[in-house]
């Protein structure tokens, strides 16, 4: 059966609109996983634009499942992931300008400094996933750093204009899933995925966990948290 990994980053995101105290991305994460969820995640930019310290240390004393901390592969992550010890680290490309995480970590062009930062963090028992586009290149490139995971970007398939595009891309996704688990790599997807457009990865038993929050955030704006959550865990539970 595959897992939900609840992202709170927009919980987050609309604290910091206000720059006040509420929502709690902490306690959304406690309800996420009553509801649940299997892991919670979160992403901690280098400009701070919306998970702060503060939450990734209170989530990770507080939470009873799994903590995934979503990182660029820079010093101070590296250096902060090694502190808190999360479940995982899931290394991501980052950019100041993005409103959201644009695509896949090229890690076919910086295969050695992310065979350094997977060993940096191997060192302290923090298994690591590798976030990348559904493409043989970074896969064999993921396969060659050590990685323990890849999650392949599904947001070009959520993205798609039309069913024609949507079945080509997902195509695309499934045979990246199938190559990765077939050099001994562990597959999670996300980034995009709603409460529609994950119906359509019923049987990839490929997968093993699903990471979602922006829908999930999205809907809870309109029937509550824990609804919003035990929706999708529904549905990530029966595919």
């Amino acid at each position: 059966m595959a897992k939900l990994s609840v992202n709170v980053d927009h919980v987050a995101t609309l604290r910091q609109a206000r720059a006040g105290t509420e929502p709690d991305p902490v306690a959304a994460a406690a309800i996420a996983e009553l509801a649940g969820a299997e892991g919670i995640i979160v992403h901690l930019r280098e400009d701070r634009r919306h998970i702060q310290d503060r939450d990734l240390w209170l989530i990770k004393q507080t939470i009873q499942t799994r903590l995934h901390f979503e990182m660029a592969a820079t010093e101070e992550m590296i250096g902060l992931a090694k502190e808190v010890r999360p479940f995982i680290s899931c290394l991501v490309p980052e950019k100041r300008e993005e409103l959201t995480t644009e695509g896949g970590l090229d890690v076919a062009g910086q295969i050695d400094h992310i065979g350094r930062t997977v060993e940096s963090l191997h060192q302290d028992g923090i298994l690591v996933s590798l976030f990348v586009d559904a493409e043989e290149p970074q896969i064999q490139a993921a396969r060659k750093t050590g990685a323990d995971f890849i999650e392949i970007h599904t947001g070009h398939y959520a993205d798609s204009k039309n069913e024609l595009e949507a079945e080509d891309l997902f195509a695309r996704i499934v045979e990246s899933a199938r190559q990765a688990r077939g050099l001994g790599l562990r597959v999670n997807m996300g980034h995009g995925l709603n409460y529609v457009n994950i119906r359509r990865f019923a049987g990839l038993k490929e997968v093993e966990e699903y990471a979602i929050g922006h829908s999930i955030v999205s809907r809870a704006v309109m029937v509550g948290f824990d609804r919003a959550v035990r929706d999708m865990a529904r549905l990530v539970h029966s595919l």
